[in-house]
């Protein structure tokens, strides 16, 4: 039996311009994200015929097809990212895969790119087949962009790949990961994650901005520059460990991701946001695209039970979080 685990992540500045072409358009750049120990996993054991049995826990699907071809033509929606993985390989022998996710669907957190991962991980180990990071970041961008049918960022795929506070550089050269060896504590005792309640969708959000940026539409461009800017500098504060300099970077964000689209915030992102500066706390991060999903929240740390209540008695979720590294 193979087991296979990968974080996701939260993603701290730059989000956006890891999808191609923004980050051409607006010179090098770079995005910062933090692995977190909600996890995606799976197990995969090869089987004795050419019977395929899958099973997505957290869906709480099971189903045996006779055979690969059979499993690759089913219409079940609970399949698909496991259907363009699996196709991608073609094994010669049928197999059990168990798979399960803790990200809330539509969670902001990277949670399809994680799984999608993990499976790379897995039938690379069954099937003897070796990949370089940056093969494998390719190879789960790729195909996931056949599960949404539209363009895909690559910044979810490092921090399931490898651990860590990471800066990822996008330039015309191609990408590089530069993981950060540093002391989270102060990183990770101010930060709280909520879950809005709403799943977003991150594929529909992003192409919004690359096509407003393609067609030259000044107020997006604009803001994906600022968006830039301020990613450059939240990399230098955590390279230095600055992390007082956080909460004024993400309400900086905030601000310049609203004004690239709409459609990043909802009412909900607003609603929390409201509630819990209320309550104490400095500056909230819309995660991933937005538009639903989770928001980081910048807090003292002797305000976080505070916070965590107030959230739950108006229907958001707070989610414990722990830094995943190495």
């Amino acid at each position: 039996m193979i087991k296979i685990q990968s974080p996701t992540r939260v993603d701290l500045a730059g989000g956006t311009l890891d999808c191609w072409p923004l980050y051409l358009m607006v010179g090098d750049c770079v995005t910062v994200n933090l692995s977190i120990d909600i996890m995606t996993g799976c197990e995969l054991v090869a089987g004795t015929d050419s019977s395929v049995e899958i099973e997505v826990k957290d869906l709480k699907f099971k189903k045996t097809f006779k055979n690969l071809s059979h499993f690759l033509e089913a219409q079940d929606p609970e399949l698909l990212l496991v259907q363009k993985v699996i196709e991608h390989y073609r094994p010669k022998q049928g197999f059990r895969l168990s798979t399960f996710s803790q990200s809330p669907v539509g969670g902001g957190l990277g949670g399809s790119s994680s799984l999608c991962v993990t499976l790379i991980k897995a039938f690379n180990a069954w099937l003897g087949f070796t990949q370089t990071l940056y093969e494998m970041v390719t190879l789960a961008s790729n195909l996931e962009a056949r599960v949404i049918h539209a363009p895909t960022g690559t910044q979810d795929y490092f921090p399931a790949i490898q651990p860590g506070l990471n800066i990822i550089h996008y330039r015309a050269a191609g990408l590089k990961l530069e993981p950060l060896a540093v002391s989270l504590a102060g990183l990770a005792e101010n930060v709280m994650l909520i879950y809005t309640g709403r799943s977003h969708h991150s594929g529909i959000n992003n192409w919004q901005v690359i096509k407003s940026v393609i067609e030259k539409v000044d107020s997006p461009i604009a803001a994906l520059k600022e968006i830039a800017q301020i990613a450059d500098e939240t990399a230098e504060v955590c390279r230095r460990q600055e992390w007082a300099k956080i909460p004024q970077l993400f309400r900086c964000e905030f601000d310049a991701r609203v004004r690239l689209t709409s459609s990043f915030t909802s009412p909900e992102i607003e609603r929390l946001k409201v509630l819990v500066t209320e309550q104490g706390a400095e500056a909230v991060k819309i995660c991933g695209a937005g538009g639903g999903g989770s928001v980081l929240v910048w807090a003292k740390p002797e305000l976080h039970e505070r916070i965590a209540t107030a959230c739950q008695k108006n229907g958001f979720q707070p989610i414990k979080i722990r830094p995943v590294t190495g």
